[in-house]
This record gives structure tokens, sequence and C-alpha cells, in this order.
């Protein structure tokens, strides 16, 4: 079995935030990771359902990204995305 061909293997020190919040329907449990790996984006996990997204200003424009990223419906993508708009 060869070796494998490594493309980079780095340690950085990284700042995280875990959010938890509610509104009327809907729970949010975030990890928000802060890196120079992303060139100023935030790696942003929801721990409730396994899934993430690298996360800047310019991706919460995007029409139906959140909803893409996280499985959400559009009421509950409105919500994470004021969230994410005061974070990122």
């Amino acid at each position: 079995m060869s070796e494998p061909m490594y493309l980079y293997d780095e340690v950085e020190d990284t700042q995280t935030r875990y959010v938890s919040f509610v509104d009327d329907n809907t729970r949010f449990d975030l990890a928000l990771i802060t890196t120079e790996r992303f060139f100023g984006k935030t790696l942003v996990l929801d721990l409730q359902s396994n899934r993430y997204a690298i996360i800047g200003q310019d991706d919460l424009e995007e029409p139906g990204y959140l909803e893409q990223v996280y499985g959400i419906g559009p009421e509950e993508a409105k919500r994470l995305k004021k969230f994410l708009l005061s974070v990122v």
C-alpha cells in the first residue's frame, strides 16, 4: 500500500463560538469557527443536523443558499440569516 500524498497538514489556532437560540418554531445550535484558512469567512456548523458551510457576507446574499446548505425552509433561513448577518 502506498503512502498518502498530503496536500497540506497544518495546525492553526482558531476561535470557536457556540451559540444556541430559539424563536417561535425553530432552535439553532451553532458552532462558529473563525480561522485564517477561509479568507475571512466563518465555518458555521449546525450541531443538530451535522451540516456545515463556510459563510461570508456574500454567501448570505445568495438566494436559497442557507436553505440548500442546511436543509431548512425559507422561514428558518430568514431567521438564521438575520443572526448570521450580525456575526460573520
